[in-house]
């Protein structure tokens, strides 16, 4: 069965990295209203997986993760429009110069070809992995979680029957119906077939393809995300990033699951945002500084500081300097997204320029490490390697390049 799947893909990716921008930006359009008209068709298809997941016992920020509503629904079809409406990077030549002996070398954007992704509970993905790899002329084999088997099969064939509709090959997307962990693992070592692997999902889920991979992976990571409130942080502007990054969407990885307080302002602010925090049902695990400050808040152990919640949780850390905040944030971080709230220049420019992540803010939420909210239309993941791709990927993430010659002739000696 994959291996099926695998020579359709190829095939596939064969067609679409010849395909011509109009064609692939109009299929993808198509796509996106293929998507809005069959909702009821996939709202029915992911309340299966929904009534599922509640009988499982899964916790609500999952559930959130997993649900489809018609404003996603929707989203995913204007993300696909966006994707279309990107400059194409596939054929763009860089660098082209010319060499002592007349040779004329440059460097030309190409799709990667096949690629495979694995990914846990978010239906959302199967839309966006599709339009980003379709744009640059990749085919995508897919691998979804159990727990959203209904809703994915269903976006899928929707994409499928619209490619089709619009004389482009409807092996550009796949999805395995297997969802078992023993296929996983042999789609990880389908180095035949495959150019690249993304992992999308927890820490588990990451670290089994890191482990058992042959192929090639680009590496997306779990997100315990911080945000420093510094001794010269306004207020009310750190209770507002603070609840948004916290408590805006729970199970997603650009979620707030540390806080990190200068001692000069724990008193002043420390009520205010745990007042706020505790108030949207957030449950504050803090160090003896936080506790005294309010008796709801729990004791922390030594693990919380490193520990990606994806829930209603958030770890709180008081810090004697600015140097103490970096120092604990660059040692428990997952190289993700880390945020400073400070009306100080220097704070700021040097919290920048320390902080090892992916995304760095300056006094806004971390929420917005999204690549919609990025401008790429969609993404493929958040990759907290630095290697070839880091933070979210777009179009260039998909793409890699081959070198051109042109001679008249040339012979080495």
């Amino acid at each position: 069965m994959l291996e099926q799947l695998g020579k359709q893909a190829k095939e596939a990716s064969v067609i679409l990295g010849n395909a011509g921008i109009l064609e692939k930006n109009a299929a993808l359009k198509k796509t996106a209203k293929c998507l809005v008209e069959s909702q009821n068709y996939i709202l029915s298809e992911n309340a299966k997986d929904v009534e599922a997941a509640r009988s499982n016992g899964m916790k609500e920020s999952l559930i959130d993760r997993l649900t489809l509503t018609i404003d996603r629904i929707e989203a995913m079809a204007e993300g696909l429009c966006q994707v279309a409406d990107l400059d194409d990077p596939i054929g763009s030549i860089e660098h082209m110069k010319p060499t002592p002996n007349g040779l004329l070398i440059g460097k030309k954007v190409v799709p990667l070809g096949v690629v495979g992704i694995i990914y846990e509970s978010r239906p959302n993905v199967t839309a966006d992995a599709f339009a980003l790899c379709f744009k640059t002329g990749n085919a995508c084999l897919l691998r979804g979680g159990s727990d959203a088997i209904h809703s994915n099969l269903a976006i899928t064939q929707v994409i499928q029957e619209a490619l089709e509709s619009c004389g482009m090959p409807k092996y550009s997307i796949q999805l395995l119906e297997d969802t078992s962990r023993e296929t996983a693992t042999k789609m990880m070592q389908m180095n035949e077939y495959l150019d690249v692997l993304i992992p999308r999902g927890g820490a588990g889920l990451i670290q089994s393809v890191i482990k058992n991979s042959t192929v090639p992976v680009i590496e997306t990571g779990t997100g315990n995300c911080h945000v420093y409130v510094d001794k010269d942080a306004d207020k009310d502007m750190a209770v507002k990033i603070i609840v948004n990054a916290k408590t805006q969407r729970l199970g997603t990885c650009n979620t707030c699951e540390s806080l990190v307080l200068h001692k000069d302002i724990v008193e002043s602010h420390g009520p205010a945002i745990i007042d706020a925090l505790l108030e949207k049902g957030v449950e504050i695990r803090g160090d003896e500084a936080v506790c005294a400050l309010n008796p709801k808040v729990v004791p922390a152990a030594e693990e919380d500081w490193g520990t990606e919640y994806l829930d209603a949780i958030i770890s709180v850390k008081t810090v004697d300097s600015f140097e103490d905040a970096v120092k604990h944030i660059n040692h428990y971080n997952t190289g993700h997204s880390e945020a400073i709230v400070t009306d100080s220049y220097q704070a700021a420019q040097e919290f920048l320029d320390k902080i090892d992540a992916a995304a760095v803010y300056v006094n806004a939420s971390t929420r917005f490490t999204d690549g919609f909210e990025f401008g790429f239309g969609a993404e493929i993941g958040i990759s907290t390697q630095k290697i070839h791709a880091r933070g979210p990927m777009g179009l260039d993430a998909l793409t890699t390049t081959k070198f051109i010659i042109y001679g008249n002739g040339q012979i080495r000696k």
